[in-house]
């Protein structure tokens, strides 16, 4: 476990306009403090020399480039006031100067294509602020989660001159830039020439009906807002670095069971560019001269980058044995930066010249894995039920001996609409040091396999995916290394619906520990941020008669009373994703029935413990519950 306290995280390179320098942050966990000592780096692309930029800043995020080079922003958080705030840093020497004193602070933010502007994103403060301090502050329920202590005010666009000054505010409305629950506010985008704004435009605030965004600009004197594009689910636009085109991600077809597509609009009509590949899109950014985007998603077992024209099919490229971030950075010559991972060491900086070139890794910031004896990892392909060819990650223990069998523990992932793939990750290997073969399966609904698996959990979120995992548990137990006999199932949010549903249907299990679970899908509907969300997975809501039997069917607190396997159950307390609600109801359903259960309970209000301290601690009960029923007794 201590390993795991040393491992640095790289996070949101970009690479400067002329491709030779890479902007990065670099985050070392501190275990003493419980902190991430955070700082941004500057690394030469040649010769791969790295800088720190700052030095004692907390909270930074989204470096980027003004667009002539001479200058990089970032937001951080401000001393005075405590909220994050927009800096720019001359790169010829001198101090960052905070140019934003905006008292919500800043979301997300671009450069006007002439350096001398900046649009910015930031949340409205209160109208009723004096009544609400005053405890005059009862709020209307409508979209919100049941954690909600106050309403929600929108997001809106402001501007501000790059040298500093003062902000204007562009947009007004109860629509709003973002959302509570969306990990990163969508970034406004620049015309080429500088004269309108494009943004995602939600309904509101709440991240419940977000699915009817759409694409809205404002020209960036002020004015009225107009739409770009309509079709409902459309988010993060970016024009093209050559002409008037642009391009947005929705779920194909508008359908939300559907993976990422890439649209591209141009002369008024929009075409989803990513039709042939037919598959989930994470991210993606244009090329030069506009011809092509850069995609990054997952095939099968492996993280993968495309070459995407405007039309025609995508061009994988060639990684080698490198799994590629999402977060993908692009000069204007088209060399491009990326963290990435292999099977065996954790995250570090790589470039590519060129699309066409072989990724070259920069920095060494995780070098003592390399020192480390790990379990062997590798893909493994199964034929599933209804047709399925499925696939999942197979990590080996450490110190495999053919011939010998092991005890197996099934790692689950989350999403549901995430996938499995073989680059590091260190649960898997604290397994396989604890003497596990350790199997993750990608089960109906990942988003690694294509469309058509990924929507194949519309109204079958338990019974299918649960045949698919068995499905690829008899194909290990094929490979003649598992003790039938010691098996266990486990999993985090999705994965931990899985781990209930699973121990309540198949009684091979011989030990559970079950994540931030989601157990009953009625009450999750009613009180987690999902709401409409849930609703694309069962085709409306629970509480209309037409519905409500398979919100009960599929719900794996339905079936507690099947549980036999001593089960460890953990989640957070101020979870708005999967309430602990659930997790109550697991361990009272399983407690009452006389299986072996504990609970325990982080008191932080994340959806999975992001600070060091009790990651750790996470992990050591998840690899101690298995050790403790698995493992034979010496």
């Amino acid at each position: 476990m201590s390993d795991l306290q040393k491992i640095v995280n790289l996070s949101e390179p970009q690479i400067s306009p002329d491709g030779k320098r890479i902007a990065v942050i670099v985050s070392t966990p501190d275990w003493k403090t419980d902190k991430s000592q955070q700082e941004l780096d500057l690394v030469d692309v040649a010769s791969g020399a790295r800088r720190a930029l700052t030095w004692k800043r907390e909270d930074i995020s989204s470096p980027r480039w003004s667009p002539d080079g001479m200058r990089l922003a970032f937001i951080a958080k401000d001393a005075e006031t405590k909220e994050g705030q927009l800096y720019v840093m001359p790169m010829d020497g001198g101090d960052a100067l905070r140019v934003t004193e905006i008292k919500r602070g800043v979301d997300a933010y671009s450069w006007s294509p002439d350096g001398k502007q900046i649009a910015f994103v930031s949340e409205d403060e209160p109208a009723n602020a004096k009544a609400i301090k005053e405890h005059d502050d009862a709020f209307q329920v409508t979209d919100n989660h049941f954690l909600t202590r106050a309403a929600l005010t929108p997001w809106h666009l402001w501007l501000v001159p790059s040298a500093g000054g003062r902000a204007k505010r562009l947009t007004h409305g109860d629509y709003s830039l973002q959302t509570d629950q969306q990990d990163n506010a969508p970034v406004p985008a620049w015309s080429r020439d500088g004269h309108s704004i494009a943004f995602t435009h939600f309904p509101g605030a709440y991240w419940g009906p977000s699915f009817h965004s759409v694409i809205a600009a404002m020209d960036a004197g002020g004015g009225e807002t107009r739409t770009l594009a309509s079709a409902e689910g459309a988010m993060s636009a970016t024009y093209a670095p050559d002409g008037d085109s642009f391009a947005f991600m929705r779920p194909r077809s508008g359908d939300q069971n559907n993976g990422n597509a890439v649209y591209v609009t141009a002369n008024g009509k929009s075409r989803d560019v990513t039709e042939m590949l037919a598959r989930n899109v994470n991210s993606y950014v244009w090329l030069p001269r506009g011809k092509a985007l850069l995609l990054a998603g997952g095939e099968g077992t492996r993280s993968v980058l495309w070459e995407q024209p405007l039309s025609g099919a995508a061009k994988k490229l060639d990684l080698g044995d490198v799994e590629a971030g999402t977060d993908v950075s692009v000069s204007k010559a088209g060399a491009l930066t990326f963290i990435g991972s292999t099977p065996t060491h954790p995250g570090e900086l790589y470039v590519m010249d060129s699309a066409d070139a072989k990724p070259r890794r920069l920095t060494d910031l995780n070098t003592f894995i390399d020192s480390l004896t790990l379990g062997r990892t590798e893909s493994i392909e199964w034929q599933g039920p209804d047709g399925f060819r499925e696939d999942g990650v197979l990590t080996y223990p450490v110190g495999y001996q053919r011939g010998q069998t092991y005890p197996l523990v099934l790692v689950i992932h989350g999403g549901p609409e995430e996938s499995s793939t073989v680059k590091f990750a260190p649960l898997p290997q604290l397994l396989a040091a604890a003497g596990f073969v350790v199997f993750q399966p990608n089960y109906r609904g990942s988003n690694n396999l294509g469309d058509a698996y990924q929507h194949a959990i519309l109204r079958d979120t338990g019974v299918g995916p649960g045949k698919d995992v068995m499905a690829g548990v008899d194909a290990v137990k094929k490979l003649g290394i598992v003790d039938t006999q010691r098996i266990g199932v486990s999993g985090w949010s999705y994965g931990g619906y899985m781990t209930t549903w699973l121990t309540g249907h198949y009684p091979v299990w011989k030990a559970a520990v079950s994540g931030a679970a989601l157990t009953d899908w009625v009450m999750d509907y009613t009180v987690s941020y999902y709401q409409t969300g849930d609703t694309y997975f069962f085709g409306g809501s629970p509480w209309m008669a037409k519905y409500q039997d398979i919100w009960r069917e599929q719900s794996p607190i339905t079936y507690a009373h099947n549980v036999t396997a001593p089960t460890l159950i953990m989640g957070d307390v101020g979870d708005p994703n999967v309430p602990l609600l659930n997790s109550y109801e697991w361990y009272h359903a399983l407690r009452d029935n006389g299986v072996p259960v504990e609970f325990y309970a982080y008191p932080v209000d994340t959806h999975f413990p992001k600070d060091i301290v009790r990651t750790t601690d996470v992990y050591r009960r998840w690899v101690g519950w298995m050790s403790q029923h698995l493992q034979r007794a010496p």
